[in-house]
């Protein structure tokens, strides 16, 4: 195959993982707008709210938990059809429920074709040589979706038909992103390393890479479900807070896009030195800021490098396992660090303030420059895409 057109070939695999990907994201990055229009829809209370979104993350968690046994084993062509199906099926049933008992049960039955989605995803993207360029295109296609969505949500369909029109509006779109089915790879090419190793053990440093993720996200997402919190402290006006949070996720796409296009031409310790130094001034601000204009910037700087992070370290555990099994489980560690950071960021922000919350933000963020910088993790793959 000539050059340009393994890079056609490789950028068309790359876009239909991406969107397959997407499918398994959108439910969760559309969070909390589904949960607020639920409340409303169904008089919930803030426990049964929270209780819903739990469910879905135990759902999304066992999903995660039981890939690496059947996902190099199953047709991916298949799989995506029946994750999609399955994923717009459940939402299209939540929106025409009446009980409450049956909403948890549905919830927690979307969480884990979700989660079947992302984990597909990233094992074809596992795959590929360039893992930063992959990863960051995955992360970009997913978050420049996203913010679409978050931008026609609520005026379009929830101002109107509230939670119902929401999902209906949800499954329509995973529908239409299903068709991702005819650009994705039926499974690993036989012979492959990731075939060869699917019986082994996960080895020692895919372990690391993943407990390093974790630490990272844990404290970051943390600050993340208090960030409103902390700007409503600072009386920031619902409108700007709107805005805030709609730019979140776009710069959060120019980050993934922006570390797809650096691709592997830098060792590991330089990214991280970058990353930790945009966390801190993010934090810096949010930490000084008493207005809008710091309150934002402090927000959008964090949010990008915190981007930017997530990107250089999925492909780190790429690389750390041939089998791509310790990548399936990046959506797992996702799930815990969600389970863990609100938690634990409300017993800070409620024992010490928001300065508690932004201290655990920078020390979980100094982890991975620590341990990338003290271990030379795995060997550089080839470059080429």
């Amino acid at each position: 195959m000539q050059p340009t057109e393994r890079h056609k070939a490789l950028l068309h695999l790359m876009l239909a993982a991406s969107i397959a990907s997407t499918i398994g994201g959108l439910p969760f990055n559309a969070l909390p707008v589904l949960l607020g229009s639920m409340a409303d829809s169904f008089a919930l209370g803030p426990k049964a709210v929270g209780l819903l979104g739990s469910t879905c993350f135990a759902g999304y968690l066992a999903g995660t938990l039981s890939a690496p046994f059947w996902m190099n084993r199953l047709d991916w062509r298949m799989l995506t059809v029946i994750g999609a199906a399955g994923a717009a099926a459940s939402l299209c049933a939540s929106a025409f429920v009446t009980r409450i008992e049956f909403l948890y049960a549905i919830w927690a039955v979307i969480g884990f074709f979700s989660s079947t989605m992302t984990c597909l995803g990233m094992r074809i993207l596992s795959d590929l040589p360039n893992k930063v360029r992959a990863f960051g295109v995955r992360q970009g296609v997913e978050l420049s979706i996203t913010a679409a969505v978050l931008f026609a949500l609520p005026p379009l369909l929830i101002a109107t038909w509230k939670y119902p029109g929401a999902a209906v509006g949800l499954a329509v779109l995973v529908a239409v992103l299903g068709l991702s089915a005819f650009g994705v790879p039926r499974g690993p090419s036989a012979g492959s390393a990731a075939l060869l190793a699917t019986r082994t053990a996960l080895p020692p440093a895919a372990w690391l890479t993943l407990s390093t993720f974790l630490i990272f996200l844990t404290g970051n997402i943390a600050l993340w479900a208090f960030l409103e919190r902390i700007g409503s402290a600072l009386e920031i006006a619902s409108t700007q807070m709107g805005l805030v949070f709609a730019v979140l996720k776009l710069l959060g796409g120019v980050a993934a896009f922006s570390v797809a296009a650096s691709g592997e031409r830098f060792d590991q310790r330089p990214p991280y030195l970058l990353i930790i130094g945009g966390i801190c001034l993010g934090l810096f601000l949010l930490a000084g800021g008493k207005t809008f204009i710091p309150f934002a910037s402090g927000a959008w700087i964090w949010e990008f490098f915190f981007t930017c992070g997530c990107v250089f370290q999925t492909a780190a555990i790429a690389r750390s396992d041939p089998s791509g099994r310790a990548v399936v489980l990046v959506p797992a560690v996702f799930a815990l660090a969600s389970m863990i950071g609100p938690g634990l960021g409300g017993q800070l922000f409620a024992q010490a303030g928001p300065g508690a919350l932004l201290g655990l933000a920078l020390c979980s963020s100094l982890v991975p420059l620590i341990v990338y910088t003290v271990w030379k993790p795995v060997i550089k793959e080839a470059r080429a895409t």
